[in-house]
């Protein structure tokens, strides 16, 4: 189980099912999270478009 660095929800999946580098979305805000680690579970929020980066 890991929490959503935005919303702070617990956030439970099982590490069989996704993989490192992996781009998710957090069941209560919908934000886009990495997976960082998977045992334990480590999520980040995703890096946002290069396109947006440059505004």
């Amino acid at each position: 189980m890991a929490v959503c660095p935005e919303c702070e929800a617990d956030i439970e999946m099982d590490e069989y099912d996704i993989d490192k580098g992996e781009i998710i979305s957090c069941p209560e805000c919908g934000v886009e999270l990495e997976v960082l680690g998977l045992a334990p579970l480590e999520l980040e929020l995703a890096p946002q478009d290069e396109e947006e980066w440059q505004e």
